[in-house]
């Protein structure tokens, strides 16, 4: 199973639609996916239509109280399964100070369900804390939603601190995917500008940085009001409008995901890093009108 957390400690930048969506795409390309919120605000769950009541079992209780993924899991759609997050998680942190190996426990519990699913994609919390480095030790892979603006730069190299951070004490093949540019503006000269920064910057890594080889995607995702409209319907992109411009990006994002190597091993000490087919000239990037 191919495991994927995707992170930036910034708010509003698409990762809930992003999370949610992938996961949708690669579930209807026939993909078996189990997607996990892992941030108290709960809107992965509340995304995809599901209120959990206060006696259902929820990622809170895996966290906590060892109850198996099996037993908080819920199928929402063919080929796609949740573990839904509530607002008691905001107390996971405090509850866990204490307890030995607290940040292993989410690696641990997808361990029991390997074999059920194709890929785990874990919908990470703003915040660089305990719940963050969960899904870090958990995941193989890293994927950063990014806005292409100046402040959306500002927060990338802490994020990747604590990325090589948990690589070199809990994850050891823990690598960066790839940048996914949301609310995209293809016109735009800062989003151009903020495309060359984040390539510059993956380029000058060194052979051992997890980032090293990472790509920015090809399939940005454009501004689409109907990517903001869905959730407040407890639908997919794919239920509420199939044939929009954010149905479009996000088929073409999880292409491109299946298509990377989910077996590839870190980079060796002083081998270059790899080339990317999806690391393309952003001049091939779709407009950004909307449907």
């Amino acid at each position: 199973m191919r495991s994927i957390a995707v992170i930036n400690q910034k708010g509003g930048v698409g990762k809930t639609t992003t999370s949610v969506n992938v996961a949708a795409a690669l579930a209807l390309a026939g993909q078996r996916v189990l997607l996990i919120d892992l941030d108290p605000q709960a809107h992965t769950t509340l995304h995809l239509g599901v209120e959990p009541a206060d006696d259902d079992s929820t990622v809170y209780d895996v966290l906590i109280r060892a109850a198996p993924l099996t037993q908080a899991r819920r199928t929402v759609r063919e080929n796609l399964a949740l573990i839904p997050a509530h607002l008691d998680l905001v107390a996971t942190e405090i509850e866990l100070a204490e307890r030995p190996g607290r940040e292993l426990i989410l690696r641990d519990a997808l361990r029991t369900v390997r074999g059920e699913y194709d890929l785990a994609i874990v919908d990470c919390p703003p915040s660089l804390g305990l719940l963050t480095v969960n899904a870090l030790a958990a995941a193989d892979e890293v994927v950063i939603p990014l806005q292409p603006h100046f402040l959306g730069l500002q927060g990338l190299g802490k994020l990747l601190e604590t990325v090589s951070m948990v690589r070199g004490v809990l994850a050891p093949t823990l690598r960066v995917s790839g940048v996914v540019l949301c609310m995209y503006e293809s016109g735009t000269r800062l989003a151009q500008e903020v495309v060359e920064d984040i390539r510059r910057f993956i380029a000058s890594a060194a052979p051992t940085d997890p980032w090293s080889g990472a790509c920015v995607f090809r399939s940005c995702i454009r501004k689409n009001i109907k990517l903001a409209e869905s959730p407040s319907f407890g639908q997919t992109i794919f239920d509420y409008a199939p044939q929009s411009h954010g149905a479009e990006d996000y088929r073409s994002l999880a292409a491109e995901l299946l298509a990377l190597s989910s077996a590839a091993a870190p980079p060796k000490p002083g081998a270059p890093p790899p080339a990317s087919e999806s690391d393309a000239s952003m001049t091939d990037a779709p407009s950004a009108a909307a449907s």
